[in-house]
Order: C-alpha cells, then sequence, then structure tokens
C-alpha cells in the first residue's frame, strides 16, 4: 500500500467527488496523507474509520464503499439515465475511478495497523469480495428500476421547502396486510404498472369514508413496486403551487413517480383550489409520462359546499357550482372506497385475525365485531376491524398472563 498514492488518487477524483463527502472514506483518505504510519494521532484516525463504520450497522468496508458508490448521484450516471451519448475520455475516467474503489475496497485492518507499536485493543473491520467496476456498469443497465442519488436510497419523499427530501422511516404498509376492497385495489395497481411500463396512465383520485383504506392502498402500491423502480413524493395542500417544480424536476429522472396528495379536500375560493385544476389540465403522458398524481379524499367532489355557495347575486353561479364539481373529473381514474356493509366488514376482522393466528368462535366473533363497531363511534371500516382485532389480541394477552 501506498498512502501517497492512495490519498493523490483521492484527490483527483472527478466523476465520484461526491464519494469524498462519506465519512469513511474521507477518513481514509485523511489517514493516508498523514506523513507517520503510527503514532497517537494516527491511531485516533484509525479508529475513527471504524467508528463511522459501525454506525452504519455493517463492518464491511468493501460493502459499505461499494453502497456508496451505487447510490452516487454524478453527471455520468445523469446523463446516461437521459440517454445522452458520453465521449469515450469519460468512460475511460469513469472506470480509472472505480478501479480506485475497488482497490480502496481491499484495503483491510491489518494494512493500517500490523506496523503499529501499540499493544492495546483496536476496532477491526472486515472485507468481502465485491466487484465494483462490474457492479457499477451494471447498474447503469437498470438505471430506470434503481435510480440513483437519494432515488436509489430511500423509497418515499416529502416537500421541505423548495426540496424533495426522503422519509428516512416510512410506512411499510403492505398489500398482503390489506383487507377487502379487492375491485377497488385492483383499479389502483393497474394503473400504477401501466405507469412503471410506459403506458399511459391516468391521474387518480382514492375517494370514500374514513378508515377504509385509501392512504394505506397508495403506501402499500408504492412498497409493492419499489423494486420496479417506483416512488412516492407526498406533498400537502399547501404544497400545490410546487408541482410544476416537482415534475420539472423528476420529468428526466429514470425511475416513476407518484405525486401523492393525502386527505385533499378544499372550500370554495380556496387559492390553490385553481393550482391543482391548472395541473391536472390534459393527460399524464401529455405533461411527463413517468409521473401520476394520487390523491385521497373523504369527499368525491373535493370541495366542501355550502348551501350559502348556491345563493347570492352571482348571475353565473351555476357555471361556478359546475367549474368546482368538475375539479374530481379532471382525475382520469375515480375510485370509491364506500364503509362496507355488515357482512363484508366480518369478513375483513375475520381475515385480518386470521393473519394474527387468532382461533375464536365464529358466531362469537361476528358478534363482538359488530359490538365494537357500533360502540366505538367509528362505524364500519377496516380501520375499526383492525382496532377489534388488536384488542381482542391485547385482552387474550392479559387473560394469558394470570
Amino acid at each position: 500500500m501506498n498512502p501517497d498514492n492512495f490519498a493523490m488518487r483521492h484527490d483527483m477524483l472527478i466523476i465520484f467527488s461526491n464519494a469524498k463527502r462519506d465519512d469513511v472514506i474521507s477518513s481514509l483518505a485523511y489517514l493516508f496523507s498523514l506523513k507517520t504510519m503510527g503514532g497517537r494521532h494516527f491511531i485516533e484516525v484509525y479508529c475513527n474509520i471504524a467508528r463511522e463504520l459501525y454506525k452504519t450497522g455493517d463492518t464491511d468496508l468493501s460493502r459499505h464503499i461499494l453502497k456508496v458508490i451505487l447510490e452516487d448521484d454524478n453527471f455520468y450516471i445523469r446523463k446516461t439515465a437521459k440517454g445522452e451519448k458520453i465521449p469515450k475520455e469519460i468512460t475511460e475516467c469513469l472506470i480509472s475511478e472505480l478501479r480506485f474503489f475497488q482497490e480502496l475496497s481491499q484495503l483491510t485492518s491489518d494494512d493500517f495497523v500490523k506496523n503499529l507499536n501499540y499493544d492495546g485493543f483496536l476496532p477491526k473491520w472486515t472485507n468481502s469480495n465485491v466487484d465494483i467496476v462490474g457492479s457499477y456498469l451494471e447498474r447503469l443497465k437498470l438505471i430506470h428500476r434503481y435510480g440513483y442519488g437519494q432515488y436509489a436510497q430511500y423509497t418515499m419523499f416529502t416537500l421541505k421547502g423548495e426540496n424533495i427530501v426522503p422519509v428516512k422511516y416510512p410506512d411499510k404498509q403492505r398489500l398482503s396486510e390489506l383487507f377487502g376492497y379487492e375491485r377497488e385495489r385492483k383499479a389502483v395497481i393497474d394503473n400504477t404498472l401501466a405507469l412503471i411500463d410506459g403506458k399511459p396512465a391516468q391521474n387518480v383520485l382514492l375517494y370514500g369514508d374514513a378508515g377504509t383504506g385509501k392512504s394505506s392502498t397508495v403506501k402499500a402500491v408504492v412498497n409493492e413496486f419499489a423494486d420496479k423502480g417506483l416512488r412516492l413524493v407526498e406533498i400537502t395542500k399547501e404544497q400545490l403551487r410546487s408541482i410544476p417544480a416537482i415534475i420539472d424536476e423528476l420529468s428526466e429522472n429514470p425511475l416513476k413517480f407518484i405525486i401523492f396528495i393525502d386527505d385533499l379536500s378544499f372550500t370554495a375560493g380556496e387559492d390553490c383550489f385553481g393550482a391543482l385544476k391548472a395541473v391536472l389540465e390534459g393527460s399524464v403522458s401529455a405533461r411527463s409520462d413517468n409521473i401520476a398524481i394520487y390523491a385521497t379524499s373523504n369527499r368525491r367532489h373535493l370541495v366542501k359546499e355550502n348551501f350559502s355557495d348556491r345563493e347570492g347575486d352571482d348571475i353565473h353561479r351555476n357555471d361556478t357550482m359546475q367549474e368546482t364539481l368538475s375539479l374530481s373529473a379532471r382525475f382520469g381514474l375515480r375510485v370509491n372506497f364506500a364503509r362496507p356493509d355488515k357482512k363484508e366488514f366480518i369478513r375483513i376482522a375475520g381475515e385480518i385475525a386470521g393473519q394474527k393466528g387468532l382461533d375464536l368462535d365464529e358466531k362469537d366473533f361476528e358478534m363482538k365485531a359488530e359490538s365494537f363497531a357500533m360502540s366505538s363511534g367509528n362505524g364500519r371500516s377496516p380501520r375499526t376491524a383492525k382496532q377489534f382485532v388488536n384488542q381482542l389480541i391485547n385482552q387474550n394477552n392479559f387473560n394469558n398472563s394470570k
């Protein structure tokens, strides 16, 4: 190992210059720059490498460096995603830098500590046989599935100011955990698969009663198809004016995106009402074929309508009302999640109980489920069914503990 050579090659990184900011890689580079391979300061920097690596939850230096490179956001991968032709000189630079990281990934703890005049404990890291060059070139071929930068690291995002930021601990809801509404959910899934496959996809409005699984369906669909290149960006009603900027940022991204607006409703005359109408004008493909807007609402027409909205001296009030009611029609796919009847509610509760491993008397279960729904104040819904099953689990655990 030649420390001067490694330090210089690190400083000369062009394509992967962002990797210099990684705590492990930057600490390695600083260790290379030290003139004396030993001493207290050398050991302190060495331990910092181990500490930063341990903080990631893994002790494998090779895997860590591979992860950093595969998730890097750089001009080469962006040009590749756009299908641009890249000069051979830049590709040669890419290969050279990848080979540097390959060598870096194979540096062992013993390479640094075997000649130290120190007999105390020193932390160690592990290494594995990774192929950084081959893995990165394969990632370029599958860029539409994995993406780059933060979109390769995370699945769900929100808008903070003008920036799209990752949700580090997202809802992990899966389709297999949702019961009932098979027909409604299939319509959303089929539309999402069309988006993923590059076919014309609709903007989607999921409307209906509270607790019926509208938001859970959207998030579960994203979790289900994240490995196919699907991502979600959730915004609030107050951020609707930012949608054009979001579309501009994401339109050339190789991944597919759902812009998600949860629990959407308006009062007549709200400023952002017009902003959403403008965005929904026209087809998704006319705007960007990798983006669709999914919204949930407890109201089919999205607008809270008062009797006063129908009155007054507005000679064009009929036109005004029609404009208000037309907003939901601008969603090409509208899916109604209605409150289940008694039979369907009990079926949903039974399937949730079965998944949880509960084995109860059928008649007793039905009676208690209906009683819970009526007394809860929330009525019948999948959310109420889940709350009922959780209550049964807690009661069983309490009884078993006696």
